[in-house]
């Protein structure tokens, strides 16, 4: 049998301008997605795909209408609640990348405590992207190597690839193998740039 992709990301975008296309509001496209999810985690672990990442929340999603994005905050956590049992009981890890600290206090306490508690199970290990950006990530990894360097923590000498893996939101994630993008578009959305 044919070994599948180690590591999958997917981009989830689309859920609004299907919500449009159905006659229902975003609201509706946002908690049709949080369905599709549960069903992606089963068949990515099924599939054995060692590593799935999922594209939640763009740093570029803040500027959504107000309403939307606390929708999004609060389905985020609702989700969170009611896969936890799933999480533990399919041995499946989660963590989450991103500028993770500027999350609100609820998303942030939750996500901590689910991580927490599947840290140990080696299944699956599902990442969230949340107030994720490409470009940002290697801003925030570009400074603090810029930091090491002026304090000889390292030398210019010694950064290479490595080096800028090591500070990146990322750096515990394999290269992606497969990369979907939900609503059928084809660009990168400042996905996984590096």
């Amino acid at each position: 049998m044919k070994k599948g992709p180690k590591h999958v990301a997917i981009i989830m975008d689309g859920n609004g301008r299907w919500a449009k296309l159905q006659g229902k509001n975003r609201v509706s496209g946002h908690r049709q997605g949080a369905k599709s999810v549960r069903e992606i985690v089963e068949e990515a672990a099924k599939r054995e795909v060692q590593y799935l990442t999922l594209f939640t929340f763009s740093t570029d999603n803040w500027s959504r209408p107000k309403d939307e994005v606390s929708l999004l905050m609060k389905l985020l956590v609702n989700s969170l609640r009611k896969e936890f049992n799933k999480l533990i009981q399919n041995n499946i890890r989660l963590q989450a990348v991103g500028a993770l600290n500027e999350l609100p206090s609820a998303v942030k306490e939750e996500l901590d405590y689910v991580i927490e508690k599947t840290k140990k199970n080696t299944g699956l290990v599902l990442s969230l992207a949340l107030n994720y950006g490409g470009k940002e990530e290697l801003t925030e990894a570009m400074k603090a190597i810029a930091y090491k360097v002026k304090n000889s923590i390292i030398s210019p000498e010694k950064v290479d690839q490595s080096t800028i893996n090591e500070h990146l939101y990322t750096q515990n994630l394999p290269a992606v193998d497969l990369l979907i993008r939900t609503s059928g578009e084809e660009r990168i959305s400042n996905f996984l740039l590096w």
